[in-house]
């Protein structure tokens, strides 16, 4: 890179110089929340089991807002079928959330079906308004409920 030869050229580089690294460095301030995984058992086999991971993703760009999060790993069982150690089980889970600020509260259930890969991910977006959120994670079968919380900006 040459050096600029004139006074003039030299100030326009570092204006741009440090506009560009101003761009660069904003802090993003989204933040992901990974909740505890809920061991559970699932319905549609004989037996059947795994792990449901939870998350949070709040930021400024959804003052009020979060997106909750659910996503089953890959289950083990045995079912009397054709594939007997690959079953398809499912449960339900549901994301119990409470405002300590506001005092609001709600709740996102959804059906998972998981396999030998686990499920999709199932997502939708909270009004949970601006606050610390308390949030229980649990299943419709047997598990072991996980707590968690998160602050969600205004």
């Amino acid at each position: 890179m040459r050096k600029p030869t004139s006074l003039r050229a030299a100030s326009l580089f570092t204006c741009l110089t440090g506009a560009t690294m101003i761009i660069i460095s904003a802090p993003a301030h989204a933040a992901t929340i990974e909740f505890p995984q809920v061991q559970s058992m699932y319905h549609d086999a004989v037996l059947c089991g795994g792990n449901i991971r939870s998350w949070a993703d709040t930021g400024p760009q959804w003052p009020g807002r979060a997106i909750i999060s659910v996503q089953a790993l890959p289950v083990g069982g045995f079912d009397p079928g054709e594939y007997s150690f690959a079953p398809m089980c499912e449960t339900t889970a549901t994301v119990a959330w409470h405002n300590m600020n506001t005092g609001a509260a709600g709740e996102y259930r959804v059906p998972i079906l998981a396999g030998f890969y686990g499920s999709e991910h199932y997502a939708l977006f909270q009004d949970t308004g601006p606050g610390h959120i308390v949030v229980t994670v649990y299943t419709d079968m047997p598990n072991i409920p996980a707590q968690s919380a998160f602050d969600v900006p205004g």
